[in-house]
């Protein structure tokens, strides 16, 4: 794993927002949920929406496409899609959910410091 760079600054990120931040080369996305930040994969695995379009409710980003929504914590699918009946069960075949890749995150003081390869 390769080591820690700065994303970003605690007194930027307010509890409950979300930013869109280059690590590395590679766009992420920070959320804050209480003393906690989260890093992970900027786009929707399902249709590669820019997740910092979408809603965050504590743990939970929803993507402002189709509505999948994921747990910024451990990055597994909470719901796919809002789609529903014969339209769900086709997306689900084409593209079967997929868990959002989350980054570690360190805070030291009021550095937000995350590990991207």
């Amino acid at each position: 794993m390769s080591g820690y760079t700065e994303a970003g600054r605690m007194s930027e990120l307010k509890d409950g927002t979300m930013n869109k931040v280059i690590v590395n080369g590679t766009e992420i996305l920070l959320a804050r949920s209480g003393d906690r930040v989260y890093a992970t994969d900027l786009l929707c695995p399902h249709l590669q929406a820019d997740l910092s379009e979408g809603t965050l409710q504590g743990f939970i980003i929803t993507c402002p496409l189709h509505h999948s929504q994921f747990d910024l914590r451990d990055g597994n699918v909470v719901r796919w899609t809002d789609l529903s009946g014969t339209i769900l069960r086709y997306a689900s075949k084409t593209r079967p959910p997929r868990p959002l890749k989350c980054y570690p995150v360190r805070i030291e003081g009021d550095m937000i410091l995350v590990s991207v390869p």
